[in-house]
């Protein structure tokens, strides 16, 4: 560097409001601004300068509002770094510690969606998701479902509603998939277990008449009759006025 150029540099270290270092920041000396600005450096997935502005708001002014806006903000830093675990944790904290916040059904929302993404994917080269782990799957129709009973009136309900029935018809899948390892092996009572789930417990998601069917004929290899019967019986209040409802009486004989 030439000297000329070093004295430059220097210069430029000791002046204020300088920036040379990535992610350093210029605080303001009110919350409103930092808050602000923390949002623009966000917005443009500066997520360290984010996280500082944020971080400084919580801490420097504990007692304003603005304090807790930060709290959520700072879980938003780690949403959009995809550090979902962090971010879940952030939520669910301000959604407890703040209750009547008007943002405390975003926070309880936004616990639900971290872990919907983090649910296992579908890959070429990787088995189908419904062959996977599904603790993931059911810790977010539990989260959905429990968002939705505490803030019905919440403007996140209709999309918390599209992930609920995402994750039941993926449940759904694999009840289906179980089963199916289990009729391969004639055990038919717990071909039973796992198509009952899927009538009772993930109604409406594009499974039942499959599952009802299936039901009939699982029965009548365990020689139950009458259970066989009940499951067509289903199908025909269930699905009134069409294909299958149609069949299933022929198969009851009426």
């Amino acid at each position: 560097m030439r000297p000329t150029s070093a004295l430059f540099f220097a210069a430029c270290l000791a002046a204020a409001g300088c920036k040379t270092v990535p992610g350093e920041v210029d605080f303001a000396t009110d919350a409103k601004t930092n808050l602000a600005r923390g949002n623009e450096a966000l917005r443009s997935h500066s997520y360290q300068e984010a996280e500082k502005y944020f971080d400084y708001v919580r801490t420097k002014y504990p007692f304003l509002d603005a304090s807790k806006e930060a709290e959520l903000r700072l879980a938003d830093v780690d949403f959009a770094r995809e550090q979902f675990t962090e971010a879940k944790d952030r939520y669910a904290n301000f959604a407890k510690l703040h209750p009547t916040h008007p943002k405390a059904d975003y926070a309880a929302f936004r616990v639900g969606l971290c872990t919907y993404e983090q649910m296992p994917g579908g890959f070429f080269l990787t088995p189908p998701p419904y062959e996977k782990e599904q603790n993931a799957i059911r810790n977010t129709l539990i989260s959905m479902q429990d968002f939705v009973k505490n803030y019905p009136q919440s403007s996140y309900v209709p999309e918390a509603r599209k992930i609920i029935t995402d994750v039941s018809r993926r449940l759904a899948q694999h009840e289906i998939y179980v089963a199916d390892f289990y009729q391969r092996r004639d055990r038919w009572q717990a071909v039973i277990g796992r198509l009952e789930n899927v009538v009772n417990k993930y109604p409406g998601v594009g499974y039942d008449e499959e599952a009802l069917f299936r039901l009939h004929d699982a029965y009548l290899k365990l020689k139950d009759s009458q259970r066989a019967q009940e499951a067509l019986q289903k199908i025909i209040e269930r699905f009134p006025g069409t294909e299958a409802a149609e069949r299933a009486k022929k198969m009851l004989g009426s």
